[in-house]
């Protein structure tokens, strides 16, 4: 007997997984289209309230996250495999911490009210 599925069978595995994008892709956009819909009626009738969103905080903390993900990687790869390529697996990282907290410290400098 012959192993190979029939064509009726293979044109339903392949269509099976567009479906699914099809189908998941309709529902995040309803999602969308009504959340947007809700925060328009929010708005239009004053009850939504603007979050503040504080970048000196958010770069700190993102710094030091990355800062510390960063060194330790660095040292992990360093320690593993020397100097090569993989090494830029924690110094991408890193040298983004170091950007951020410098950042942090330049926009504190020149904003001395915060």
């Amino acid at each position: 007997m012959d192993a190979t599925p029939s064509a009726a069978a293979q044109i339903l595995i392949a269509i099976i997984p567009t479906v699914g994008i099809v189908a998941g892709a309709v529902v995040i956009f309803f999602y969308l289209y009504w959340n947007n819909k809700q925060r328009m009626l929010l708005i239009e009738k004053n009850l939504i309230q603007k979050r503040s969103f504080d970048l000196v905080i958010f770069s700190i903390l993102t710094g030091l996250i990355l800062l510390g993900i960063g060194l330790s990687l660095t040292l992990f790869f360093f320690l593993k495999e020397g100097l090569s390529y993989s090494l830029l697996g924690g110094l991408i990282p890193l040298s983004i911490g170091i950007s951020l907290i410098v950042f942090y410290m330049m926009y504190r400098k020149t904003h001395s009210d915060v």
